[in-house]
């Protein structure tokens, strides 16, 4: 149905990751936290093939970012930029 569908279920699916992730906390059963972190990636991922990415990019970014303070790697964007 178009981007603008897309974002709607990432927008959705990243409600449901918070609410499931407050609930989360309160339980030590993490089944719904982890089904509803797979519904927003794989959102995500459709997001992404419909913009001509794809989740390759995205790990390849989480690669250079890995050992980098959150602080650091915001700096280095900036920089960047």
């Amino acid at each position: 149905a178009g981007l603008n569908r897309i974002l709607e279920k990432v927008g959705e699916e990243a409600t449901e990751v918070i609410i499931a992730a407050k609930d989360a906390a309160a339980d030590t059963d993490q089944s719904a936290l982890i089904g509803e972190v797979a519904d927003l990636w794989f959102h995500c991922m459709v997001m992404l093939s419909h913009l001509d990415s794809d989740a390759g990019a995205v790990m390849e970014c989480l690669q250079q970012r890995l050992g980098l303070s959150g602080h650091a790697e915001k700096a280095s964007r900036s920089d960047a930029h």
